[in-house]
């Protein structure tokens, strides 16, 4: 039978509960009960805010670095008393949460909690409200003001009806300038439409073109995978595969896309992973699976968690720490397998969590070619927590939709590889010349098409397919160089899931 370990740990403490209880009938005299109060004993101390409790009970039980912060020290909750006094100390769960995390924003960059689980159950699905323009906003050098350029556009979505494509700059939103101050109420508002000004640049300086796209957003499932296509270059035939985000929904279409690669008779896979900012691990597992095939069920990574869980696992349970390759999908289905010992995967700052997870756990087993600029660096995997007395969806409390996603586990390739903090760095650098010198990844004045044999990302993978040995792709382009900007934000910033590489459920065990 299978059992969570929340479970078993409350059954067990329960059972002993009683045993105690029964203990004590047996064996202390009845007497009568005293009702004056005594001066000795304090006060009872009421808690403010239930919903500390539940953000300190779950960062106890499973935060990956609970063993390193002393407010989450097993022993704090012993004195109800202090326990409560400590919680009624922060003025919202937002605070809580934030307060117990393990160097915040230094170690810890990625555990979040969200006010509406339902939102976030639907990002792990490729749900949201979108409009589908994937974009990143810029600013130039020592200027409030805010541009955005489009680096894609989803498939089936209202931008894909529009005439506006991957490259368009935008400098307006309703006809307001996009400065700091405003772009988060404008773009990622309340707002279910807005009415963009679209921009050029010239001579170093942009200003508003006469154009404008209107765009609404809408409750939008993206499909991952952007394209799928083969190309025939030199000789070879190259497998392309733009994949955006690790959703299981889709796991099928991949194995598709997969078999598609397969049944042309592919030589090469190129794998862009340039904006994929991580999901599901298990689809992580399954697509390198696909890429390869050759592995059986060696293990591809292992997770490590924090010292109590680690400890139960490697006791009771060591096999639940290790990833192996698999043959199947979720529900048994035979994955389709490339039998590849190279990949060529594109990347940039953007590509996280699952994305590394690919990258690091094929290193170990055949020769992963990286292009485009370092990785996020983000190793680490986590879970929802729902309060409950068991932290799983049954029985949640109604009374909130609060949920949890902290960090629960770092991850390892089988050479026990990890902690790459700083990102994956690219065995082929993508650069570009702009009007301060040169800078790493894409150039917004020369994105290209995506998919297309010149777009610089591909064709530099299709150069070293083809024997090019070149150790960069400068910007080639006989013109000014481009403006030298600081990075505001990207749109996937604002989804529920952001960056983040998830496991689907609790743990469990046999």
């Amino acid at each position: 039978m299978k059992r969570d370990i929340y479970t078993m740990l409350r059954v067990f403490y329960s059972l002993t509960f009683v045993i105690l209880l029964v203990g004590c009938s047996k064996s202390d005299p009845v007497t009568e009960e005293d009702d004056t109060p005594d001066p000795d004993t304090p006060i009872p101390v009421s808690l403010d805010n239930p919903i500390h409790n539940f953000v300190w009970k779950g960062l106890n039980e499973i935060y990956l670095w609970q063993q390193d912060v002393a407010d989450l020290a097993d022993n704090k909750d012993d004195n109800q008393n202090n326990y409560y006094s400590f919680l009624n100390g922060f003025n919202s769960p937002e605070e809580t949460f934030d307060g117990l995390l393990y160097q915040k924003d230094v170690v810890d960059k990625f555990s979040f909690l969200v006010d509406d689980y339902v939102e976030l159950e639907n990002s792990f699905q490729g749900i949201s409200l979108s409009n589908g323009l994937d974009f990143r906003l810029v600013r130039l050098s020592g200027s409030d003001d805010i541009f955005g350029y489009v680096r894609y556009v989803a498939n089936n979505s209202d931008a894909a009806s529009k005439d506006i494509k991957r490259g368009d700059l935008f400098l307006e939103v309703d006809g307001q300038q996009l400065n700091l101050n405003n772009y988060i109420n404008l773009l990622f508002g309340d707002n279910s439409r807005y009415t963009l000004g679209l921009a050029e640049i010239n001579n170093n300086s942009i200003s508003l073109s006469g154009k404008t796209v209107e765009l609404t957003k809408s409750q939008f499932t993206e499909n991952p995978i952007l394209i799928d296509k083969v190309i025939e270059t030199g000789g070879s035939k190259i497998g392309y595969l733009m994949y955006n985000s690790f959703i299981a929904d889709f796991d099928d279409e991949l194995n598709t896309a997969i078999g598609n690669f397969k049944s042309q008779g592919i030589t090469d896979l190129v794998l862009d992973l340039r904006y994929n900012p991580g999901g599901r691990v298990s689809s992580a597992v399954i697509l390198s699976s696909m890429i390869t095939g050759q592995f059986g069920r060696k293990v591809l990574i292992q997770e490590i968690w924090n010292d109590k869980y680690q400890a139960f696992f490697e006791a009771n349970a060591p096999d639940r720490l290790l990833n192996r390759f698999t043959s199947t999908l979720l529900d048994d289905t035979p994955i389709e397998t490339l039998n590849l010992n190279k990949v060529y995967i594109l990347t940039t700052e953007n590509s996280a969590s699952a994305s590394e997870l690919i990258i690091n756990g094929l290193d170990a087993y055949i020769d992963v070619v990286q292009i485009g600029t370092s990785t996020t660096g983000k190793y680490t995997a986590s879970v929802t927590l729902y309060d409950s007395p068991d932290f799983s969806k049954d029985n949640v409390n109604q009374g909130h939709t609060y949920a949890l996603q902290p960090l629960v586990y770092k991850s390892a390739n089988a050479n026990g590889i990890t902690d790459y903090f700083n990102g994956l760095t690219p065995d082929h650098l993508i650069t570009y010349n702009t009007s301060s010198g040169v800078a790493e990844g894409e150039d917004f004045l020369n994105m290209g098409t995506l998919g297309d044999v010149n777009e610089p990302f591909l064709a530099k993978a299709i150069e070293l397919i083809t024997g090019s040995t070149t150790k960069s792709t400068p910007n080639k382009l006989d013109r000014q160089p481009s403006p030298a900007v600081d990075v505001v934000v990207n749109s996937k910033d604002f989804s529920p899931l952001g960056n983040e590489m998830y496991i689907e459920r609790l743990p469990v065990i046999e």
